[in-house]
């Protein structure tokens, strides 16, 4: 999930840097959205793993 966001994030630099702003806007709020996502996940993968006893880190 983070690779995809990297990815994107990317991808929205190098149009807004060629002059497509659309494509930049749009590929930066999809960049925004996974990134969001993947940290939602890391939050709860690390609160499952400490009610289970296991080691967060």
């Amino acid at each position: 999930m983070l690779g995809w966001a990297i990815l994107f994030f990317i991808l929205a630099v190098v149009a807004g840097f060629m002059g497509f702003v659309g494509l930049a806007g749009i590929a930066a709020s999809i960049a925004k959205v996974l990134f969001l996502i993947f940290l939602v996940m890391l939050v709860v993968s690390f609160v499952i793993r400490a009610f289970q006893g296991r080691s967060v880190v």
